[in-house]
């Protein structure tokens, strides 16, 4: 297993630009290895919709959902985490089944 940990970019993921340079560092780990990725959010207090969708929801318009499904996992994320996450991967499903 290979372990992202989002801490390293700090406790409060905000913006669109810092999720878009996260999503530069994490794709090319979930694309390219062989290995389980835990998406570790271990110490991050907010996550913000934008952050979300633009770190983890874009991942959807390289990649399938059961993909996307099947090589991570999430640990370590708080109710306000996880609500925002879950929030922007719906939203990008539905814009994709809408297209």
């Amino acid at each position: 297993m290979a372990t992202f940990k989002f801490i390293t970019f700090g406790e409060n993921l905000g913006t669109r630009a810092l999720g878009a340079k996260v999503r530069a560092q994490l794709l090319p780990l979930i694309e390219e290895g062989q290995e389980l990725v835990i998406l570790d959010f271990e110490g991050v207090n907010i996550v913000s919709n934008s952050f979300a969708d633009e770190c983890l929801g874009k991942l959807l318009l390289v990649m399938p959902f059961e993909k996307l499904k099947k090589r991570t996992t999430f640990s370590g994320l708080n109710d306000f985490a996880r609500k925002s996450i879950a929030l922007a991967l719906k939203r990008r499903l539905l814009a994709l089944r809408r297209d």
